[in-house]
This record gives C-alpha cells, structure tokens and sequence, in this order.
C-alpha cells in the first residue's frame, strides 16, 4: 500500500529558508512522478513542483510562482523506499500553506486531480 508522509513545515520569518520532506514507500513500478501542491483555506490546490524520476538526470518544472526560489529532489532508498524534498528559500508571507507531496504517472502541475497519491500534509507558516 502506497503511503506518503510529509515532515518539516515550521514557521519562519520571512526570507527564511525551509527544507520538507516526503518519506514514500509502497509505490508501484510506473509511478516516476512527484510532486509539490500547496493550498490555503478556499482556494484550490496549486501545483508547485514535479519531477520525474524515469531517467538520470530526473526533469523537474516549477509554477512561476516559485521558480527560482523552491528546488525539489529526489533521494533512493533501499525496500522500493524513497525522500522526495522542496527545498524552500526567499520565503514570503503568501508561501503560507499547507503543503503536500503527491506522487502518480503524469508529470503535470495542472490538476491536482492528476495525481493518485498524497501524503497528510505539513504546515508551513510565514510572518514578517
């Protein structure tokens, strides 16, 4: 059984750095994409970052709204276990959210009803 469980949400001031975590494990053969989504109360979830880990070097893609200040990479385990991280730095007051990892086959930041898989979410707060 899939299971997915995020950890490091904190908060910090802004323009700090922070760096989550996504521990996956039981994910099939043909699921190589993960993902970053976050979501506020009433709005819908935002695709962050996905990476597609079916080749060397993996393929990422970042929202706008991110790009250049999140990275997001991938550690193997042993046991088909894996990390998969959102390094976050130049933290602004609206990076508020909570944030959840996803994992699934279509490397897309569209829909987060593209994805099968999600972990439990981290909370990550953000003041001036």
């Amino acid at each position: 059984q899939a299971q997915l469980v995020e950890s490091g949400g904190d908060s910090v001031k802004a323009g700090g750095s922070l760096r989550l975590a996504c521990r996956t494990s039981g994910l099939t053969y043909m699921t190589k994409n993960m993902a970053w989504f976050r979501q506020v109360p009433g709005k819908e979830r935002e695709g962050l970052a996905v990476i597609y880990i079916g080749h060397s070097p993996p393929t990422t893609m970042y929202s706008d709204s991110v790009k250049g200040r999140f990275s997001i990479y991938h550690v193997s385990h042993d046991h088909a276990e894996s990390t998969v991280y959102l390094q976050m730095n130049g933290l602004k007051p609206d990076d508020t959210a909570m944030y959840y990892c996803a994992a699934g086959s279509l490397f897309s930041l569209d829909s987060a009803e593209n994805w099968s898989y999600w972990g439990q979410g981290t909370q990550v707060t953000v003041s001036l």
